[in-house]
């Protein structure tokens, strides 16, 4: 059990046209909500970008740049998380003509296309997504990341004085990222986010989380969260398991059965949680002191 945690609050994410009407679309609103979540007591803000017209997921850098942009000038000091998620999504042709992959649907691009808006706004952080993986979604798609492209990004990112957050999935994520600290790739104490209950992934069960951990490098600092209704009952369980917590509207659109909860909301219920249990939430200038982020102007 640890008696101290930062809170991220995952502001938008990058899936379908939004479920909520909380769920921000455009730079001001993603900005905003992550203005308030920050307010309520989020140390970090993990940001995605949503294309205006379909208000899908996008990797558009003139729409990171305005969420960043408003961010910074804003009264408050988040840690800014960007995604380097996008440009990983395969969508196969169907079951009996797999290739060529539907063009309506993919969005593949290189390894160093993935991180432009990293390397232009320098983020205190961008998180890399540890390996290939299904996801339950109509379309079947398929996020990839291979090793090659993985080991192409961590190297950049160590370039660019960015601190990586290490996103995993499931059990074999935990293998490439011991494989990317023996390479050198990895250089600080590894920053990683457990991600459970995702389906095709780790399911959200207590022993299956202790697994994880258990096979966790040595000195990793971590977080753990639960995607849907275990995301508020995660946030007590994640300290009594060393791990800090996220919360946001990507993975939980509920504050309680039948009420649509805001980021800010989420993130003060975490903070009562969290305190009713004697851990103390911690700011953002002391994640930073604490973690040695880097800060970038």
């Amino acid at each position: 059990m640890i008696s101290e945690v930062f809170i991220t609050c995952a502001i938008t994410g990058s899936g379908s046209a939004p479920k909520s009407p909380h769920v921000p679309v455009t730079p001001e609103q993603i900005a905003s909500s992550a203005i308030d979540a920050t307010r309520a007591g989020a140390a970090v803000v993990h940001i995605h970008v949503r294309d205006l017209a379909t208000r899908r997921g996008s990797r558009d850098p003139a729409l990171y740049r305005e969420v960043v942009r408003r961010i910074r000038q804003s009264d408050v000091r988040p840690v800014i998380n960007l995604t380097t998620g996008m440009g990983g999504d395969l969508v196969l042709g169907g079951v009996g003509t797999p290739l060529p992959p539907d063009p309506r649907k993919t969005d593949m691009v290189g390894a160093l296309e993935r991180l432009v808006h990293v390397e232009e706004l320098r983020p205190e952080i961008c998180t890399l997504d540890c390996g290939t993986m299904n996801f339950a979604t109509p379309d079947d798609l398929i996020m990839v990341n291979t090793a090659g492209v993985l080991r192409a990004m961590a190297a950049r990112v160590r370039e660019l004085g960015v601190r990586p957050e290490l996103e995993v999935f499931d059990t074999g994520g935990l293998v490439l990222v011991h494989e990317l600290i023996k390479e050198g790739l990895i250089q600080d104490a590894p920053l990683i986010q457990l991600c459970m209950g995702i389906p095709y992934g780790a399911p959200d069960d207590p022993t299956t989380l202790m697994a994880i951990v258990h096979r966790l490098p040595p000195h990793a600092i971590y977080s753990a969260f639960s995607i849907g209704r275990m995301q508020l009952p995660y946030v007590a369980l994640a300290p009594l398991v060393g791990a800090n917590v996220r919360v946001g509207l990507e993975d939980n659109l509920y504050l309680s059965r039948g009420r649509l909860a805001t980021n800010a909301e989420l993130v003060q219920r975490a903070v009562e949680i969290l305190e009713r249990i004697g851990i103390r939430v911690m700011s953002p200038d002391e994640t930073r002191d604490k973690l040695g982020f880097k800060a970038h102007s």
